[in-house]
């Protein structure tokens, strides 16, 4: 008789999703994905949404794979993207479609918020969070001066995890990771800013009682029940922001670590006992993010493999045809630190041309313009390792504690050249991997909800014996990347 525990995690990217089973043998995490499927953006009457109904259809087939399986689980956890959320009415009905982060409509709302509504400084002073157009207290402005009639006849708001939740169990929650991404959430009470909320028409009863990592929400309805086959599994509020569940499952021994989540985009941050605001903290735009065990992620957002991946459309298809080690091969042939940029730079927002961007970038600032995909490949790394550099002494300064190590998780972990650069850069050991980290994170902490596991740091030594995790040393030529840092802070105007 099979005496496991089987965890069913629902993991939903901005792209994609999938749902996984998991399960604890002797001391280490198995994992098998169950499905995956596509997450769409629907455009239509000017706005862009995403399809809720389709993302819990899917969830339904991943539980009914479980049933058909004949599998006893021992609760569901979802995770998703931060910022969005859904409108519920009178008649516990969804308001439409949630409408997407990426929709326009926030482009304008942002500034018209910060100069008619409440000032910048004291928006921080509240919440600790860095300014996005489409945090969700300018999405809920922009709709307010829209005349958003989902929202003037809601009676609750709840973010997409917390939606997902309440579809499968009818029990309204605002999970704590996903609702600090929202710039409503003060961290120094743990609960909604009710000035925020007020300042945007609503009230705090518009949502769901604020509960942390790791609870209980509720058990599946009857009708999720019947459509499965499955009992009154327990559905349980994990980090429901992917980001939270991410770092969650970095694999460290002790709390002397700083992470880089590397991607499209990268963040790169420490674990606090309490959010740092403050003057330099706001100056810099650091963001303070809800954690586990009552936890704050101090990070940056870092624009990161976004500035390659576009260029990589741009080059030939020959170029193209090459894969990444082929190409980033090619890149360590060039002379290094001929040409650098400030990866952050407004330029690289989201340019016509990415190639040319980064070469006037270069020949505004009097370098030699790279011109070939191995010239380009080589700027963006060298580029990306020493922003890490500034963004890691930053973190060194703030940090209460040392820092003896960079764990790299996600798929930028990878990248074996950009990983040895940002060794040589930072002058620390860095661990790279896992690289599917989230769906590992929210595994772990339902494990954690059912008493599996202690603490998150026995969570964290079963997730290192889990996966495999990469070395790197420093061995690059320090004098060299000293004067390279110099040429950085010169060429970005920090000097």
């Amino acid at each position: 008789m099979d005496n496991k525990k089987y965890y069913f995690a629902v993991d939903l990217g901005a792209t994609s999703g999938r749902t996984i089973l998991g399960t604890l043998v002797d001391g280490r995490l198995e994992q098998e994905e169950l499905t995956r499927f596509p997450n769409n953006l629907i455009e239509t009457g000017g706005h862009f949404y995403w399809d809720i109904y389709a993302l819990y259809l899917e969830m339904i087939k991943g539980l009914q794979v479980v049933g058909k399986r004949g599998i006893d689980i021992t609760s569901i956890g979802i995770d998703t993207w931060g910022v969005d959320f859904v409108f519920i009415g009178d008649d516990d009905a969804l308001l439409r479609n949630p409408m997407a982060y990426r929709d326009p409509h926030t482009f304008a709302a942002i500034d018209d918020y910060l100069t008619n509504v409440m000032d910048r400084k004291t928006v921080y002073d509240i919440t600790g969070i860095q300014f996005m157009n489409f945090n969700s207290l300018f999405q809920l402005h922009a709709m307010r001066k829209a005349g958003n009639t989902a929202m003037k006849n809601c009676k609750k708001i709840l973010f997409v995890p917390d939606a997902l939740s309440w579809m499968l169990t009818g029990e309204a929650v605002c999970e704590y990771t996903i609702a600090s991404t929202s710039q409503m959430l003060d961290p120094r009470t743990g609960d909604l800013s009710e000035k925020l909320i007020e300042s945007v028409g609503l009230t705090r009863d518009h949502f769901g009682r604020m509960v942390q990592p790791g609870t209980k929400i509720g058990v599946l309805t009857e009708e999720v029940q019947k459509m499965t086959g499955l009992g009154a599994v327990p559905v349980i509020a994990v980090a429901g922001h992917d980001t939270g569940a991410a770092v969650a499952a970095v694999p460290a021994k002790n709390e002397q670590f700083a992470y880089l989540s590397s991607g499209t985009w990268s963040l790169m941050g420490i674990e606090t006992k309490e959010a740092i605001i403050n003057e330099r903290s706001y100056g810099l735009n650091f963001t303070n993010e809800g954690g586990i065990e009552g936890t704050t992620r101090f990070l940056k957002n870092i624009c990161g493999m976004w500035l390659y991946e576009r260029c990589r459309k741009e080059w030939p298809e020959e170029v193209r045809k090459l894969s990444h080690p082929e190409l980033q091969g090619s890149a360590m042939a060039v002379e290094p630190f001929r040409s650098i940029i400030n990866p952050d730079d407004n330029a690289f927002a989201n340019p016509s041309s990415m190639i040319e961007a980064i070469q006037q970038y270069c020949r505004e600032t009097g370098q030699a313009v790279p011109e070939t995909p191995a010239e380009i490949c080589r700027c963006i790394f060298d580029s990306l390792a020493l922003r890490y550099r500034q963004v890691f002494g930053w973190l060194k300064d703030f940090a209460s504690f040392p820092i003896d190590v960079l764990h790299v998780i996600g798929g930028g972990s990878l990248n074996r050249y950009l990983t040895q650069f940002t060794a040589d850069a930072l002058g620390v050991e860095v661990l790279a991997g896992p690289q599917e980290c989230t769906a590992i994170g929210n595994i772990m902490l339902q494990a954690k909800a059912s008493g599996d596991v202690s603490d998150i740091w026995a969570m964290r030594a079963i997730i290192a014996n889990s996966v495999e995790m990469v070395p790197y040393h420093p061995t690059g030529d320090k004098t060299a990347w000293d004067q390279a840092y110099e040429k950085y802070l010169k060429v970005t105007n920090q000097k």
